[in-house]
């Protein structure tokens, strides 16, 4: 067992948090791919990202099972953190690559395309190859802290037992437009037309949840907060980062101090300085864990051992 799975399994105090609270700011593209199997950049994939590994496809077990809460925790975050690690991992090799584009005095036509779909996916209208692009696309093509990705989850899903979890993998309460693009909230008013997004596996859900927080204006804000701390030489946590999501639930501040609650009660930060050896890894060892076969590879201590590793 790690020691990860031991932290967690020590007796923290049980805090009970409102679910589906949240206003979550919709995104018009989820109609569109959100819950698509594809890669995190769809048709944008980079030749040297590896394949999927067969496990991001894989459904969410039914936490419902677990009695004991403290153990219910502890496997839910064991199943979230690998999930978390595959999806940063892979944006941290499009992030290098787009600072080896930002460093080329000329960019082919080929480079110029990844950009340009970069750019329409993420957001981002300046000039193709220009100085203001390169910036904007390197603050939003960015890893978001697992105590974050995991605190939110764990509220939004029931701790991965609501009925969007269960039946849609949605473990974010991620919205969508199109009829027939998800669930049907149950007591949705009169009129009103949107749907909770069905995913693929809950490694789409997370995908799709960090593309949101990275690209939709209501999060600009947490992306400020993440640049200020790139700036200063250091890393964003995930309770800083929570001051940007005002605009994620109508609760407001109060949704805020909530999520950053479940950080501290949870001893979450213990992820987000676990992931630091990820985010200091070398391309080979990003390359690795972004296709490594089995999850258990991905679990905090194993991370360490990949992330620092050369063969």
């Amino acid at each position: 067992m790690s020691s990860g799975i031991r932290v967690l399994l020590l007796a923290f105090p049980m805090v009970i948090f409102g679910l589906w609270g949240a206003l979550h700011t919709p995104d018009p593209d989820l109609d569109r791919n959100a819950n698509r199997g594809g890669d995190e950049t769809d048709d944008i994939v980079l030749t040297k990202l590896p394949p999927l590994p067969r496990w991001a496809r894989t459904d969410l077990p039914d936490f419902s099972d677990y009695s004991d809460t403290t153990e219910k925790k502890a496997a839910f975050f064991a199943f979230l953190y690998p999930r978390i690690v595959l999806a940063n991992s892979r944006i941290l090799i499009e992030r290098e690559y787009l600072q080896s584009l930002a460093d080329k005095e000329n960019l082919t036509r080929s480079e110029l395309t990844w950009l340009r779909r970069q750019a329409e996916r993420l957001r981002v209208d300046e000039e193709p190859g220009s100085q203001d692009m390169f910036r904007r696309l390197e603050n939003r093509l960015d890893v978001i802290p697992p105590s974050l990705i995991m605190a939110q989850a764990a509220n939004e899903s029931a701790w991965g037992t609501s009925r969007f979890a269960l039946r849609g993998n949605n473990l974010f309460g991620q919205w969508c437009f199109s009829k027939g693009c998800g669930l049907v909230p149950q007591g949705r008013i009169e009129g009103a037309s949107h749907e909770v997004a069905t995913f693929d596996s809950p490694y789409f859900s997370v995908r799709s949840y960090i593309q949101n927080l990275n690209r939709h204006p209501t999060y600009q804000p947490l992306r400020d907060i993440r640049l200020k701390a790139h700036s200063n030489g250091d890393y964003a946590s995930g309770s800083s980062l929570a001051a940007g999501l005002l605009g994620y639930s109508e609760r407001g501040e109060d949704y805020v101090k909530e999520i950053r609650s479940m950080i501290r009660h949870n001893n979450l930060t213990y992820y987000d300085e676990k992931f630091r050896s990820v985010r200091e890894g070398s391309q080979k060892s990003l390359l690795k864990l972004a296709s490594a076969s089995k999850e258990e590879a991905l679990l905090p201590d194993n991370v360490d051992d990949a992330a620092g590793s050369e063969g």
